[in-house]
């Protein structure tokens, strides 16, 4: 117990900052992920959507709730949005991209149903969004002086 108390969790010292990032970056994607999912068996089930398309709109519902959320609350940035929203929408056009490559390369050739493939494109579309997050849309450039 005694070393518990001297700081050996990760959530002390100089990396506290970014454990509540991914803490509120993983409470915002699930959130997001309400939205992208929710829409993504909409669009397939009731909308006969196929799997690579629905999910690029289920992506463009999560994303406008991850752009507001992780802009405000994760990293509580002070960027301007003449200067974020840009910057959000390449990243995303990125992790858009990502997300179609994926999903027709796992539900076409290979064959997964969307749903599991959905999760695994999920997952690595989540590290590119937080890297490019954190240090480039929504950081705040480096004062000149």
């Amino acid at each position: 117990m005694a070393h518990r108390e001297r700081g050996m969790g990760i959530e002390r010292g100089r990396h506290r900052p970014l454990v509540r990032q991914i803490r509120r970056f993983a409470s915002t994607g699930v959130v997001a992920a309400v939205g992208h999912y929710g829409t993504l068996v909409l669009a397939v089930e009731l909308l006969r959507l196929a799997p690579a398309a629905a999910a690029a709109a289920g992506y463009v519902v999560g994303g406008v709730i991850a752009y507001l959320l992780n802009r405000n609350w994760t990293f509580e940035s002070k960027a301007k949005h003449e200067r974020a929203i840009p910057r959000f929408l390449l990243a995303n056009a990125v992790a858009l991209a990502l997300t179609a490559a994926l999903m027709a390369l796992f539900t076409g050739p290979w064959g997964v149903h969307y749903l599991p493939a959905q999760l695994v494109t999920t997952g690595v579309v989540m590290v590119w969004n937080f890297l490019a997050y954190r240090y480039w849309t929504f950081a705040v450039p480096a004062r000149r002086d």
